[in-house]
This record gives C-alpha cells, sequence and structure tokens, in this order.
C-alpha cells in the first residue's frame, strides 16, 4: 500500500491456485490472502480496543520511513477501505467480471477507486502478475526451474512457546519432514532467537549417494543442530533401499519457526 496505489502482486507459479480460489468462489465476491512478505517495511494489523471494536493499524521497522505497507488479506466486493489486515475493494458487476477474467488469462488490471468527479482524490488498485524469486535457504541456489507444492497439514510440532511447520516442498516425503521436525523440536526457541526461522532440508537418494544437507539464510545449519538431525534422519533416509535402476532423488523441503500463540 502506497500514497495514492494498492499493488496486489500475484506470482506467476501461483496460477493454477489461483484458477481453483476463483473457481470456488461467490460469483459477487473474491477473497484471496497473501503471505508474509519479508520485504515490506511495514505490515497492517488488527488490533481490539478495549470497547471491544477492531481498528486496523501499521507496523514499521523501528526507525525506518514507511514507504510500502504489506496487508494479508484482499477482498473484492468502486472504494479501497482497510479491512482489518487486509483491504476491501467494492467494485460493479462489470468489473468483477474483468477482473477475473484478467485472473484466468494472467493479464495485469487496474481499478479506479473514488469519485469520478473529483480526479485528484482517485487512487488505483492494481493486480500485477510476477516472476517469483525461489532461492533455497541452505545455500541461496534458485530453484525457480523445480516444481513446488504447499502443504497444509493438520500436524504440527511444538516446544517451548515454538511451532515448526513444514510448508513446502518438491517430491513430498512425509516421514523425513517428521523426523526433521521432531530432531529440532528442543532446539526452536534458540534457533528462532538467532534469525534462523526458515529452514531448508535437501535430501539425496542415489545410488552412489544418499544423504542430506540442511541450512537457514543461505548456510549450513551449525554442527550443534546436524548432530540432532544426523542420528534421527540418517536411519530414516537409509530405510529406503535403493537399487541401481532407481532414478536418482533430490528434494528439498522448507520449515518455518512460527510462534505458538495458542
Amino acid at each position: 500500500l502506497e500514497a495514492q496505489r494498492t499493488c496486489i502482486k500475484i506470482p506467476t507459479n501461483g496460477y493454477h491456485e489461483l484458477l481453483k480460489a476463483i473457481s470456488k468462489s461467490n460469483e459477487h465476491v473474491l477473497a484471496l490472502g497473501a503471505c508474509f512478505n519479508e520485504t515490506a517495511d511495514s505490515h497492517l494489523i488488527c488490533v481490539q480496543t478495549e470497547d471491544r471494536q477492531y481498528q486496523t493499524q501499521a507496523i514499521s521497522i523501528h526507525n525506518q520511513p514507511r514507504k510500502g505497507t504489506r496487508a494479508t488479506q484482499r477482498r473484492f466486493q468502486v472504494m479501497r477501505p482497510l479491512f482489518k489486515n487486509g483491504l476491501m475493494v467494492q467494485v460493479t458487476v462489470e468489473t468483477m467480471g474483468e477482473i477475473r477474467r484478467s485472473l484466468r488469462e494472467m493479464k495485469d488490471y487496474s481499478i479506479t477507486c473514488g469519485r469520478l468527479d473529483q480526479s485528484e482524490s482517485q487512487e488505483l488498485v492494481c493486480l500485477q502478475w510476477v516472476e517469483e524469486n525461489v532461492i533455497s535457504p541452505i545455500d541461496g541456489k534458485s530453484m525457480e526451474s523445480i516444481s513446488s507444492t504447499k502443504m497444509f497439514q493438520k500436524s504440527e510440532y511444538k516446544e517451548n512457546g515454538k511451532i515448526i511447520r513444514w510448508t513446502e516442498n518438491s517430491r513430498l516425503t512425509e516421514r523425513i519432514a517428521r523426523a526433521f521436525c521432531l530432531a529440532l523440536c528442543p532446539h526452536l526457541k534458540l534457533l528462532k532467537e538467532d534469525g534462523m526461522a526458515k529452514l531448508g532440508l535437501r535430501v539425496t537418494l542415489d545410488c552412489q549417494e544418499v544423504g542430506f544437507v540442511a541450512g537457514s539464510n543461505g548456510q549450513l545449519l551449525p554442527a550443534q543442530y546436524f548432530s540432532a538431525l544426523d542420528s534421527v534422519l540418517t536411519p530414516v533416509i537409509h530405510s529406503k533401499g535403493r537399487t541401481r535402476d532407481d532414478e536418482p532423488t533430490v528434494m528439498e523441503l522448507i520449515f518455518y519457526i512460527l510462534e505458538n500463540i495458542s
């Protein structure tokens, strides 16, 4: 969110997920959720006041001027009011049809908000398709050409007020993900405090090589965490028998450590 312009950036690799959302949504309402954006210098939050009313506020990085604010909800229902920790845009039936058509065709689209007789107060809401730069948290290598599937798990692993959640990976292996989470549970608080909230685990399964590496922020995890992982992961990885005819497999799993606020 900027002065008189709101930009909704949609990653091209999320096209098929967006099509599913469009097909399942109400004809007159299109609601979208956005993920946390680490590049934004501020975010919208929903605050409950003492009289139990809800207000929208923006929080920003300490001692840094606010340039671009991030919202985590979008709702198209021509207005641009703030809506809790997101944004609601009211449009005509015709405009809603054009929005849906542009999304299906993966085309950018702009909505003009405000009174037509007050051009100086008009604002723009822009739908923009972008190429998402996906890199590995282990060593910073690009993962653009690797197919990815987001996981929405019912099970989470909690310890010391923290939660570790497996979010996305290529060629899913549930047993490996579970072993990784359980091995790091005792260390979640320290990992989060040291700035390692996003973790990557890369497993190689080949007749010539079987092993794993784990890292965060472009670097391998310190030895103390590797030792904990090695004792749990190695038996799981080697339990899958490999033959010379098997295709080599390299999978990378992404995990996030979150606050347990329940």
